[in-house]
């Protein structure tokens, strides 16, 4: 073979390079067009996103948004700057699929807790009616998540049963964690972390959460941790709209709960410091349903800080078991002994009390 034949032959072999890499260029953006309107139809009609990139190990979703329906509290009910998902590309041809990894960067989530207690998450998706012809679940395939990660998140969380509108809370700076996920039958244990900023009136507190959950078999243990929330932010939970209000002050919570067998074990303590009350109400007033005169009276002797000690225990498959009237019980004595004061000088407000953290731990619990 001379000189020349070789560069001819060169010649060719690059051109038929170029060529496959061109078609190649034009196949994948095709393919990811394709993909793009599949996403934005899975997602339904209120979705938009601005671009997905597919690369070798890892497809990546830029800008995606889903705006939230008529009558939401917030404008969107999810977005989200960058989501990474790196799935095992030898795990498509098997019966069960693997995806490693899935990173969420710089997202927004609103959810709302209706009226009637339900809470809802992502209504266009979760509450969507089934299409025809849409596979069972039992028929989907099974997906297991190694690990699902969002940084630097927000959450907004809307409660229309302790007012109206809707009170908000707001949770920046939220880190989360989700390891083992089983998909669609949510069997085996699911690790649960979070980190996040709760933002206040005077200050900002910080939510710790750190647990396992057995989804499918609705077994739980979760740490969840409170530290030094601002009680103003926290008031339509405490207190009824006749109460005393809060002029200042923090919370610190930390609530071990169990979930085996459909029954609760949940001891907990709660602190608060730096309480200052609003003015009013006269002598026969009351915060958390206890008169204000021996909360003000246990401030000063205690050095601007009161410790709660409680335990809620209960089957939560039992119609007859409330955990309000459990918390009442429980927080009724053990504020009495806190503060020193006699059981029946709580009796009228620790209903109360019950009524706004029992409620609040309630809600924590309902199905």
């Amino acid at each position: 073979m001379n000189n020349e034949t070789l560069k001819r032959l060169l010649a060719i072999v690059l051109l038929v390079v170029v060529a496959l890499g061109a078609a190649a260029s034009i196949g994948l953006h095709i393919a990811t067009k394709a993909l793009k309107t599949q996403v934005e139809q899975a997602l339904g009609p209120d979705s938009e996103v601005a671009d997905i990139v597919v690369g070798w190990s890892a497809i990546e979703v830029r800008g995606m948004r889903i705006r939230a329906p008529k009558g939401w509290p917030a404008e969107d009910a999810l977005r989200a700057e960058r989501i990474v998902v790196k799935p095992d590309l030898l795990g498509l041809i098997s019966a069960r699929m693997h995806v490693p990894s899935i990173t969420v960067e710089k997202a927004y989530v609103s959810v709302l807790r209706a009226q009637d207690g339900k809470l809802r998450l992502l209504p266009s998706l979760m509450e969507a009616p089934a299409r025809a012809g849409a596979d069972k679940p039992s028929a989907a395939l099974p997906v297991s998540i190694g690990t699902i990660e969002l940084r630097d998140g927000v959450m907004e969380f809307f409660d229309a049963t302790v007012r109206q509108p809707a009170h908000k809370t707001r949770i920046d700076q939220v880190h989360a964690r989700i390891d083992d996920l089983q998909l669609p039958n949510l069997s085996g244990r699911t690790r649960i972390q979070l980190d996040g900023s709760v933002k206040g009136v005077h200050r900002d507190g910080r939510l710790m959460i750190d647990g396992w959950a057995e989804v499918a078999d609705r077994n739980s243990d979760i740490t969840t941790k409170l530290q030094g929330v601002d009680l103003v932010a926290l008031q339509p939970y405490l207190i009824k709209a006749s109460e005393t209000g809060v002029r200042r002050g923090t919370l610190d919570m930390k609530l071990k709960s169990t979930v085996h067998n459909n029954r609760l074990h949940a001891p907990g303590t709660v602190s608060l410091t730096g309480l200052e009350l609003l003015p009013g109400q006269g002598p026969f007033g009351t915060f958390m349903g206890v008169p204000r005169q021996a909360v003000v009276a246990a401030l000063k002797n205690r050095n601007g800080q009161i410790t709660i000690n409680f335990t809620l225990d209960g089957n939560l498959n039992d119609p007859q078991f409330s955990l309000n009237d459990s918390f009442a019980r429980r927080i009724g004595a053990a504020v009495a002994e806190t503060l020193g004061i006699s059981l029946e000088g709580l009796t009228r407000g620790v209903g109360s009390a019950a009524e706004g953290i029992g409620g609040v731990v309630k809600k924590l619990f309902r199905k």
